[in-house]
C-alpha cells in the first residue's frame, strides 16, 4: 500500500493534456505513494492516455473544459479515503505525497495545500513574468485571508490533498485553471479546515504550458469576485 496510514487509501488525481513526454515517468514515481493513479486526460493528440494506460494508470477523459473539470472528473472516479491532486509537468516531488496526507489522517485538517512560499520554487526568476504571476498569487492569497479569516501563502498550487468524503460534498464551479483557489474558497465556506505544508517546486520537466499568464490572468480575478458573492 502506497499510502502514509495502511487504514488510508490513497487517490492521486493527475490532470493532464499533451504531455506524453514525461506521463510514464510520473506514474511510476506516484506509485508508492498513491494505491490508486488516475490521470484525467483534456483529449491528448500526442498519445497521452496510451502512455498513462501503459504505466498502469486509470485514464478518463474530461468534458473539455479544462483543469477544473478534470477535478470533477477525478473525483467522481476517485475510489480512496484521500484524494491527492498532482500536476503532469514533473514540476512536483512525489515523496511529499505523506506529508500531505498525514494531516487529514491525524484528522488535523480536511485540504492540505502545498506552499511553495514555504517549499521554495525554481521557477521563481528575477523578470516581470515570474514578478507579475507571483504579484496576483499572492493578491489572491491575501485578499482569501481577509475575507475568511485564513492565513495561507499559495493558493494557486496544484500540488494539494483533500478527504474524499469532503472532496465528493463541496461544489466545484471552476472549470479551468481557477478551480485552484475557487477549491480553497468552498471549502472555507463549507466550513472545513484548510492548512499547509512546505513543498520544493521544480521547473516544468517536459511539454508546454497550458496556461498562458496574460490571456487567462482575468480567470483568477473574476472567480475572486465570484467567490466573494454570497452563497457556495
Amino acid at each position: 500500500m502506497g499510502s502514509t496510514d495502511e487504514k488510508c487509501k490513497v487517490t492521486v488525481v493527475v490532470p493532464t493534456k499533451n504531455e506524453a513526454g514525461g506521463i510514464y515517468e510520473l506514474v511510476e514515481s506516484l506509485k508508492p505513494y498513491g494505491d490508486e493513479i488516475i490521470v484525467v486526460d483534456g483529449h491528448s493528440t500526442d498519445g497521452t492516455s496510451e502512455k498513462a494506460e501503459a504505466a498502469g494508470a486509470s485514464v478518463y477523459q474530461d468534458n473539455g473544459k479544462g483543469k477544473g473539470d478534470a477535478y470533477k472528473v477525478g473525483i467522481e472516479k476517485a475510489t480512496g479515503d484521500v484524494i491527492v491532486f498532482f500536476d503532469a509537468d514533473g514540476s512536483h516531488e512525489p515523496a511529499d505525497i505523506p506529508k500531505l496526507v498525514e494531516p487529514i489522517v491525524n484528522d488535523e485538517a480536511d485540504l492540505v495545500i502545498a506552499s511553495r512560499h514555504k517549499g521554495g520554487s525554481d521557477e521563481w526568476k528575477g523578470d516581470i513574468d515570474t514578478w507579475l504571476r507571483a504579484f496576483g498569487s499572492d493578491f489572491l492569497s491575501v485578499m482569501i485571508n481577509l475575507r475568511w479569516k485564513s492565513t495561507l501563502t499559495d493558493v494557486l498550487n496544484g500540488l494539494r490533498a483533500a478527504r474524499a468524503a469532503s472532496a465528493k460534498e463541496v461544489r466545484l464551479h471552476a472549470n479551468d485553471f481557477d478551480v485552484e483557489q475557487h477549491m480553497i474558497v468552498q471549502y472555507l465556506k463549507y466550513g472545513y479546515r484548510v492548512t499547509e505544508v512546505g513543498s520544493h517546486e521544480y521547473c516544468r520537466k517536459w511539454g508546454e504550458s497550458k496556461l498562458p499568464t496574460y490571456r487567462k490572468s482575468y480567470l483568477f480575478f473574476w472567480r475572486l469576485f465570484l467567490d466573494y458573492l454570497p452563497g457556495k
